[in-house]
């Protein structure tokens, strides 16, 4: 099983699940603004374990909303001295990106875990001990 093998390794993570249900703002209707928000709340929780990160993103939507979702993330990642915790935002195939096949795996774990079904711990225990942090949103 792919999590057990990578359960050894030095990376950790942190996590967002989000209950669509209740957004009713009509901003998280429209896809990318969703997208947007949801890597500004998770990157707002690892902006303390950050500092000259490169980010690597799926490669998802068209080359203008990647170009707005990196400026997007530069601003929001800025402390108050103006200095960024970020050194750069790239995007990746996730079929060539071993890493966001890793990112991949472990939202599926953290997904799994929400859904009530009778194995859904199972998957996200093999790697709790990489976790750093899973947010419900809204509460």
């Amino acid at each position: 099983m792919f999590l057990k093998a990578v359960a050894p390794y030095n990376f950790f993570y942190f996590g967002i699940v989000i209950e669509k249900a209740m957004l009713t703002d009509g901003e998280f209707q429209v896809k990318q603004s969703f997208y947007k928000a949801a890597c500004g709340l998770i990157f707002e929780y690892a902006k303390p374990y950050l500092s000259n990160a490169i980010v690597v993103i799926d490669e998802t939507g068209s080359i203008d909303f990647r170009r707005e979702l990196k400026t997007y993330l530069v601003r929001r990642l800025k402390d108050d001295s103006g200095k960024c915790f970020i050194k750069k935002v790239k995007t990746e195939s996730s079929t060539k990106s071993n890493f966001l096949q890793l990112a991949d795996m472990v939202v599926g774990a953290i997904a799994r875990s929400c859904s009530g079904k009778r194995d859904s711990g199972e998957y996200r225990n093999l790697i709790a001990h990489r976790e750093i942090y899973v947010h419900f949103w809204p509460k």
